[in-house]
């Protein structure tokens, strides 16, 4: 059996679903400080943070993960536990094997096997590890990121293991993502009965067109590297349960993927502007889960692109699609970043697994990686 392999299954009997760790984090640095990685832990409140880096010297490569998973689900829905890793027909399942514990094992034994063949590299090679992505990343990778930057620990490449590959290892990369901005909003009307509407205001009714308004404007067109930015209802919720009274409120929830042809003042500004046209009384809270952030070709796009086609004679495509990563943390530093890892088919899903093959080859691909910006 590979090391891969079996540090993936040593992590995914850790059901460490966030913001819990269960031992991940104690159990890569007992691997690495062997290899002379010094291993610092910054944790704030429920999340545990690890630091592991070997050198001093610039430039400075990093690979970012999480061991934090999202819940199982149903237990009886899963062919297998789903902390019990399991192998079938060349693939291992269990949760966080793609999402994103296949990506950490990957990383983690290309540096063991680079570090052997490459004592004398150049520059220094980090691991930051959060249990806080899952969760509403507030006391992670944003938080580890502060104490870094004020302690003059400048980042150059960062390599976030998220499963960004689609049909096949590696066809895909990251090279930015779209902006996140959440919003919660109240619409106040007045309660009575359904017999008497002339004397309640039924904020539904009242919202419905600022709804249609809403969700129908078209924020912009896209731009070469992003698609249009969408909003996009999750939830309304509204009345008491009965059917013979007007509900006195009525909140939404929506979220805004933006590109980078706006930012957050604007939306909020434009959003207002829809909402200040109706005659209704509102509260609305804003939440910034992310900025959008684009990489530009440079050193880790091309040394990216070199390995993945050395390693398996494919080309591969720059997107910055799907949902938000702890890369838009990093990239505000001026830090180069990209997102690769494992297939992501059956991420978050019920019987989350990896190709037992695919392993082997991203592990080759980190590795090379490293070879092409460390070694001259």
């Amino acid at each position: 059996m590979s090391e891969i392999l079996t540090l993936l299954e040593q992590l995914i009997k850790k059901p460490s679903v966030t913001p819990e760790d269960a031992g991940c984090q104690d159990l890569l640095a007992q691997r690495l400080t062997k290899i002379g990685f010094e291993d610092e832990r910054l944790n704030f409140e429920d999340t545990q943070n690890i630091w592991l880096r070997k050198g001093n010297s610039k430039p400075l490569f990093v690979f970012l993960g999480h061991t934090d998973v999202v819940p199982p689900g149903p237990l009886d829905a899963w062919d297998s536990p789903p902390f019990e890793p399991t192998i079938r027909d060349g693939r291992l399942y269990g949760r966080g094997a793609a999402d994103m514990k296949g990506g950490i094992a990957c990383f983690v034994t290309a540096v063991e096997r680079f570090i052997a063949k490459h004592p004398d590299h150049q520059g220094s090679i980090a691991l930051m590890i959060t249990s806080d992505e899952e969760g509403i990343a507030t006391n992670g990778v944003v938080k580890v990121i502060d104490v870094l930057e004020k302690r003059g620990d400048k980042i150059d490449w960062c390599l976030v293991g998220e499963p960004s590959s689609d049909k096949q290892i590696a066809d895909v990369i990251r090279v930015g993502r779209r902006g996140s901005l959440c919003a919660k909003l109240t619409v106040y009307g007045i309660q009575g009965h359904v017999a008497y509407p002339e004397i309640a205001e039924n904020p539904i009714h009242t919202f419905a067109p600022a709804l249609k308004e809403l969700t129908e404007e078209i924020w912009d067109h896209g731009n070469g590297f992003f698609p249009p930015t969408t909003l996009q209802v999750s939830n309304i919720n509204s009345g008491t349960g009965a059917e013979n009274i007007i509900p006195g409120i009525v909140e939404v929830q929506f979220n805004l993927r933006f590109c980078t042809e706006l930012d957050e003042a604007i939306i909020k500004q434009r959003t207002h502007t829809i909402l200040d046209k109706y005659s209704f009384k509102y509260d609305l809270q804003w939440r910034l889960s992310g900025n959008p952030f684009l990489t530009e070709k440079g050193e880790l796009i091309d040394a990216t692109h070199h390995a993945i086609k050395t390693i398996t004679g494919q080309e591969t495509i720059d997107d910055t699609g799907g949902g938000t990563s702890d890369g838009r943390f990093i990239a505000p530093t001026g830090a180069q970043v990209i997102e690769l890892g494992p297939i992501n088919e059956s991420i978050h899903k019920v019987n989350e697994n990896v190709a037992i093959d695919d392993l082997e080859v991203l592990s080759k691909i980190y590795e090379k990686i490293l070879i092409n910006l460390l070694v001259k």
